[in-house]
């Protein structure tokens, strides 16, 4: 997956970009980490209880430059992505998500993009 100027995780009906006034504490305020290319990226689980291994897990990783980034939401090994949005199975994790957002966005750290 390509770092790009919007993104959104697969099934999600809402775009998301990084605000422009975001900056490298910012986001290490928000819970990334740098990885050792440089970039940014943060991990966190979906599932009920925060320190179950298990569910899914929301993946997002901010380019160096903090001008792109990319997000997933995978498995809980973090090795294949998947969409919790097609079915009304994974309601708890879709509000979970969509929360984990909201928060960021009220942070400064992403804004909602209109489709």
């Amino acid at each position: 997956m390509a770092f790009t100027e919007t993104a959104t995780v697969e099934g999600a009906s809402v775009l998301y970009k990084l605000n422009p006034e975001a900056k490298r504490y910012t986001l290490r305020d928000n819970g990334f980490t740098e990885t050792k290319s440089g970039n940014y990226q943060m991990i966190r689980s979906l599932d009920a209880t925060p320190q179950s291994k298990e569910g899914f897990r929301l993946k997002i990783t901010v380019a160096k430059d903090l001008e792109t980034f990319k997000m997933s939401i995978t498995t809980a090994n973090g090795l294949k992505a998947v969409n919790i949005f097609k079915d009304n199975q994974h309601v708890m994790s879709q509000e979970k998500f969509y929360f984990l957002m909201d928060g960021m966005i009220s942070r400064g750290l992403f804004e909602k993009v209109a489709a």
